[in-house]
């Protein structure tokens, strides 16, 4: 089974016992974080809006590190211009230990009311 969530503006494709990196979170290492998934594929079967608005993704906080550095790099030519900069995300680690799809509920039973026709006055 596994699930996409959203974290970090980002989506991550995830399942139990995977470590992805997402952006700076807030929590200490060893907090236990919980997302709600947009999308749950147990098995074959594809469950997603009101069919997965109660299940849950739980993950633990492992750490921060620094991501891969970006190097920005500006230039006009013939005319003496060029800019440059570098950009280090600070990345968040999550483990994933459990991803929870919510108990289905029995349908419920209809039970039909008979309508009794309206009664009409007579003059």
């Amino acid at each position: 089974m596994y699930a996409v969530i959203k974290a970090g503006g980002k989506q991550h494709k995830v399942q139990a016992g995977d470590v992805i990196q997402v952006e700076l979170g807030e929590g200490k290492p060893g907090d236990k974080v919980t997302f709600e998934p947009l999308l749950v594929v147990d098995g074959g079967a594809t469950h997603f809006g009101k069919e997965v608005a109660k299940s849950v993704v739980t993950a633990k906080l492992l750490g921060e590190k620094k991501g891969k550095k970006v190097r920005v790099f500006k230039y006009r030519p013939k005319s003496g211009y060029s800019r440059r900069q570098g950009y280090r995300a600070t990345l968040t680690s999550l483990e994933i230990e459990d991803v929870k799809m919510a108990a289905k509920k029995a349908p419920a039973k209809k039970t039909t009311a008979k309508k009794e026709p309206a009664e009409t006055k007579a003059d």
